[in-house]
């Protein structure tokens, strides 16, 4: 493991500063070699149960969005590695393995071992945080076999996929007499639409153009069958292509596909402050409160707040500029997240955990599983207590290639992060009081461009210089 540090943030609560290191330090104990089973840096990023270690892709591509930001002390592409190397000759890239055996891990309810396709939103985002554009070059074949395996073998005549609704892993989400899943077919357009960005960054008009096209064709299907006016919501559809009355987390995967228009954009989002649909006290539960099904004990995808999902939505949410209810939205979510690992209760063991309470503080429980919610279960929290924080609380985005970092700030409070690892490039962007009024204090030792948005008011971009500076707010 590298011996730099993780980079350190700040923020005027204590807690959350507190929470994002622990995640840090806690980390180390997952990455396993399989074979031993025994804890080793270059190992995968597991999460061990009895002597079985299971790798999973949807859990794989989303713990990338935290790894990246880790200084290079954890490999952020390791796991998602692991499944290329899987490929089948006819495209073939299954949901879950089991790393002793290298075989696929299928069941009754998923016989192919189909995943939701998200690899290509997960390359994008390591390409902007590692500038590696060889690693596209290289992965570029594998994706578009995978992505043809795909068209073969559930795409319709209508144009839209019919897969089995556990690919998008909510297990026991009440979604009987689904034929088509809203979210595994906006999960083929955010895929579709990444493999046409990653075709502009190898200057592949054609790549490019061919993905575009598809990208299109799935999203005018999606909202024309699968839109409802009635609930202002995307729902699954049946055999026959009717709309399931069920609305679930699972109708919030358009907005990050950036399907819906503004008007629907606006119908969408208006559930989600909506406490009798996903409005709840902790933001987001994965089935609307006003469902028949809908649980406040959680009961797995009954109610229960998963922090992979309520990442989606929070993403979602950022592509139609909402950055204020993103980031109250995460503060709300971490809030109920160090409930569970600091419980009131001295009693209580706290822990950060697979899911959590959608309307009180605590984690979920489920009456037929007593090991539910899994605990320690980093896998997917980091994305709350790194990711959210970094960059919807925080408010940094990011891009090594364009060597640009921008700075959301929704008000003026002391935070920011220290020794942020760009590419053997350390940056550090501290917002403070001073006698002189609010400044923002920032080194480094490269040039980058800095594009500050203060309150909705002040925007501008400014070319950094190497070393220290800093800027008075009242001057931009």
């Amino acid at each position: 493991m590298n011996k730099h540090d993780f980079p350190k943030i700040h923020f005027y609560d204590q807690d959350f500063v507190d929470i994002y290191n622990k995640t840090w330090a806690m980390l180390a104990d997952y990455w396993i070699d399989p074979v031993s089973g025994k804890v080793a840096p270059n190992g995968y990023f597991l999460y061990p149960e009895g002597n079985k270690c299971i790798i999973d892709q949807f859990e794989s591509i989303f713990s990338s969005f935290f790894l990246v930001y880790s200084n290079r002390n954890y490999n952020a592409n390791q796991n998602i590695d692991y499944f290329y190397e899987r490929q089948e000759e006819n495209g073939a890239i299954r949901w879950k393995y089991d790393t002793k055996t290298n075989q696929p891990v299928t069941s009754r309810a998923n016989p192919e071992g189909i995943g939701m396709p998200l690899f290509a939103w997960a390359e994008f985002n390591l390409y902007h945080k590692s500038a590696n554009k060889r690693r596209i070059k290289e992965i570029m074949p594998k994706l578009e076999k995978y992505m043809a395996w795909i068209d073969r073998t559930f795409k319709q005549p209508n144009g839209l996929y019919a897969v089995p609704a556990a690919a998008s892993t909510m297990f026991n989400a009440p979604r009987d007499g689904c034929f088509y899943p809203i979210d595994f077919n906006s999960a083929m357009a955010i895929n579709a639409s990444h493999m046409s960005a990653l075709g502009d960054i190898l200057n592949d008009k054609d790549l490019s153009f061919q993905y575009r096209r598809m990208y299109f064709s799935i999203k005018t299907r999606i909202n024309s069958l699968m839109w409802d006016n009635s609930t202002g919501f995307y729902h699954d559809l049946d055999k026959d292509e009717k709309r399931l009355p069920e609305k679930t987390i699972a109708g919030f995967w358009p907005l990050l596909a950036e399907i819906p228009n503004a008007d629907k954009a606006d119908q969408l989002i208006a559930h989600l402050n909506n406490p009798s649909t996903f409005g709840t006290d902790h933001p987001f539960p994965t089935l609307s409160a006003d469902s028949f099904s809908f649980k406040e004990s959680g009961e797995g995808f009954c109610g229960a707040v998963y922090p992979a999902f309520d990442f989606m939505v929070i993403k979602g949410l950022e592509k139609y500029q909402r950055y204020e209810l993103a980031r109250e939205c995460s503060i709300r979510h971490l809030y109920y997240i160090l409930e569970a690992l600091i419980p009131n209760d001295p009693k209580e063991k706290g822990d950060l955990y697979e899911a959590y309470l959608p309307c009180r503080e605590g984690r979920a429980s489920m009456a037929k599983d007593a090991n539910f919610p899994r605990p320690h279960y980093l896998i997917t929290t980091g994305l709350s207590t790194i990711a959210l924080m970094i960059e919807n609380v925080i408010g940094l985005s990011i891009s090594l290639p364009r060597k640009t970092v921008d700075w959301i700030i929704p008000n003026l409070e002391i935070m920011g992060i220290e020794n942020l690892s760009l590419k053997r490039n350390l940056i550090t962007i501290l917002s403070n009081k001073s006698p002189r009024g609010w400044e923002i204090q920032m080194e480094s030792e490269k040039l980058y461009y800095f594009t500050i948005n203060i309150l909705d008011q002040k925007k501008k971009t400014l070319p950094i210089p190497s070393g220290k500076c800093s800027m008075l707010i009242d001057k931009l």
